[in-house]
């Protein structure tokens, strides 16, 4: 255990100051932080009706998603806000949402 404070590497930021960038048709991204190897964690806006194109396969590696607001569907089940879903690696989901959500999505293995 140590008696000193150590900060380095240490980021902050509200995702509501990232500029959104659309990824595909009422689906935008907000990257909060990226590291090595395809690490990252980002906040992604579904509006309502706006859904992923085909199946989403994580071969390489997991994905964990918390549920800010909204209902999120991923094929199998309805998530609703407050809910954290572990994808592991080569699992599948067919990401959706009828009335919109707000998700933190995290790749902790890239």
């Amino acid at each position: 255990m140590s008696d000193t404070l150590n900060f380095d590497g240490v980021k902050k930021v509200n995702w509501k100051d990232v500029e959104p960038v659309e990824l595909l048709p009422g689906i935008t991204e907000r990257m909060l932080w990226e590291g090595e190897n395809g690490k990252r964690a980002a906040v992604y806006e579904f509006a309502p009706g706006a859904e992923f194109p085909g199946i989403d396969l994580h071969e390489s590696g997991p994905e964990q998603i918390f549920v800010i607001s909204g209902v999120f569907e991923g094929g199998k089940e309805d998530y609703r806000e407050g809910d954290f879903i572990h994808q592991p690696k080569n699992s599948s989901h067919a990401p959706k949402s009828h009335t919109g959500c707000t998700l933190l999505v995290m790749y902790p293995e890239g």
